[in-house]
């Protein structure tokens, strides 16, 4: 085969694509999306396909986690928002039929989470990728890594035009892609960079583009994140823990909440400088026992003390932390009423309220969510000491 005909045939090859690529948006009646009501979060990898292996860890065991935290969080904190998983176990899915799974839901976002690795044990973490044209060997490198999985697909060749993901020469026609949604791309991915770097403390290496044979075919705003190098020795400790899992899936969660907030035009939910009320704090207070396992001193008024006084419980709304003590007399917590704060696990804890019972409680959290503070919730002290809610109810009953 002359040079001149193999040109031909890569170009006949792009314009086929092309057609195909634009052609799967006449099915949706509005490109720009006006409301995040349908979530689809696609774990990594899976079954035979391990992804990237760690020393003591496998890139697709991470993912899975990883995308069922973030699901749970979204599910329990947005709950109009209906949550699509491409896998939930540890089973093979092909690449074309994740974007078809998204494509069907007519889902708002997609989003999947990847681990990152590289040969040298020296890069380290996070970037999150929207579809376009790979900018830099680097890029296409992690592009050609997360798309060698269609080479355990038995049929890759006629899902995929004949693209061999090996080649550098075939992500020409991903130039000619463009993605009607690549702004609302952009828009996610840098949230959820901010939230990585700001919250989990991740280094920052950007957003960027590259041809993800997992984005092309989808029909919405989408992402690639990699959360991490797990060829770092820290990265994957972090990686491969609950509690680093955790706090990916808040960071990602955050992302979709602030996402959905910007779309609908909802006022964003007020953070201080690491967050409102803090996720991982609410999700410890439904557990038994004292959260982190420590005492907990608080700054009170009159109906804690008289409630202590009567052996109740006092339930408050928790809507701020900080790194500093601010001044309860401060501007910003104008019109908020019986302002607190307690000291815990380093950070300082802002409260509203001293109720006797959880419905009062619930009214003063409501109050907050319209002043912004979205991230509250209700805690309970006794005797000085932050309880459980569980716990509270309890006593209230005796």
């Amino acid at each position: 085969m002359s040079k001149l005909t193999k040109i031909v045939m890569v170009f006949k090859r792009i314009i086929l694509i092309f057609i195909l690529f634009t052609g799967a948006f006449v099915s949706r009646p509005s490109l720009m999306a006006q409301k995040v009501q349908r979530v689809v979060i696609d774990a990594g990898h899976g079954g035979h396909d391990p992804g990237a292996v760690g020393k003591f860890s496998k890139e697709k065991d991470i993912t899975l986690s990883i995308a069922l935290k973030t699901g749970n969080l979204i599910k329990e904190h947005l709950k109009d928002v209906e949550v699509i998983y491409t896998r939930k176990t540890d089973v093979f899915v092909e690449l074309h039929r994740r974007a078809r799974i998204a494509n069907e839901a007519k889902a708002d976002l997609f989003i999947s989470i990847h681990c990152n690795a590289n040969k040298s044990t020296s890069p380290y973490g996070s970037e999150t990728y929207v579809m376009g044209l790979h900018r830099s060997d680097a890029n296409l490198a992690v592009a050609q890594l997360e798309n060698a999985s269609i080479l355990l697909e038995d049929d890759y060749h006629v899902q995929y035009e004949g693209f061999d993901p090996r080649s550098p020469e075939g992500y020409i026609f991903f130039s000619m892609l463009q993605n009607a949604f690549l702004d609302q791309g952009l828009d996610f991915a840098s949230r959820v960079q901010g939230h990585f770097r700001n919250h989990v403390k991740l280094y920052d290496r950007g957003v960027k583009q590259a041809g993800f044979l997992v984005l092309y075919k989808t029909t919405m705003p989408s992402v690639l994140i990699e959360a991490g190098f797990i060829s770092n020795a820290n990265e994957e400790k972090l990686l491969a823990s609950e509690s680093g899992q955790n706090k990916i899936a808040q960071a990602i969660f955050r992302a979709v909440k602030d996402y959905k907030h910007a779309v609908e035009k909802i006022p964003p939910p007020r953070y201080d400088e690491t967050a409102a009320a803090d996720v991982s704090d609410e999700q410890a207070d439904t557990s038994s026992g004292n959260p982190g396992g420590g005492t907990a001193s608080s700054v009170t008024g009159p109906a804690t003390d008289q409630a202590s006084a009567t052996g109740l419980p006092v339930f408050k709304v928790q809507f701020m932390i900080s790194k500093t003590e601010k001044r309860l007399t401060s501007p910003e917590f104008k019109g908020i009423k019986e302002i607190g704060f307690y000291f815990h696990q380093g950070m300082y804890k802002y409260t509203s309220g001293n109720e006797n019972s959880m419905e009062d409680a619930m009214k003063i959290k409501k109050d907050l969510d319209k002043k912004g503070y979205r991230d509250s919730f209700v805690i309970a002290f006794f005797n000085g000491e932050r309880i459980s809610i569980d716990e509270a109810r309890k006593l209230l009953k005796n």
